[in-house]
């Protein structure tokens, strides 16, 4: 037998394996205007919308003003490519973080990204040196041929 408990906010049905062999017939249709109350990131003004969850709470705490302040300044930059401009934000914003590593915790995949940009140099110098050498090696062959 089914039945529905509610435990503070939540609500939790218990079913039957019977149940579930049973196709379901409710009507589950999307509608997005029913969806749609909240504004997003970027609100019908342009303005930026420090209250979107999707920010996770980086607008609020000891460095949301950095935060901001770089976020603000890479929504509006005009520069090409966009954001260049905003460095200094960025940097200020990351001093900030650095200073609270329990609520700002450092990206172990930044590190990782770090590691493949490495690789890729040395990768670069390393064709770029055989192909210095293979450069050396025809004018000593044809050197050698004359």
């Amino acid at each position: 037998m089914s039945y529905c408990r509610e435990q503070g906010k939540d609500k939790i049905i218990f079913v039957t394996k019977e149940d579930h062999e049973t196709p379901s017939t409710a009507d589950i249709t999307y509608n997005a205007e029913e969806d749609d109350d909240s504004p997003g990131l970027i609100l019908p003004n342009g303005e930026i919308n420090w209250q979107c969850p999707c920010l996770g709470g980086m607008a609020s705490g000891p460095c949301g003003e950095p935060f901001k302040e770089a976020f603000s300044c890479f929504h509006y930059s005009p520069a090409e490519p966009k954001g260049s401009d905003c460095i200094e934000e960025f940097r200020t914003m990351q001093e900030c973080m650095s200073k609270y590593p329990e609520l700002y915790p450092y990206d172990k995949d930044e590190e990782n990204d770090k590691g493949a940009d490495e690789q890729t140099k040395t990768t670069t110098t390393v064709e770029e040196k055989t192909s210095e050498e293979v450069a050396v090696s025809k004018e000593s062959a044809a050197t050698r041929a004359s």
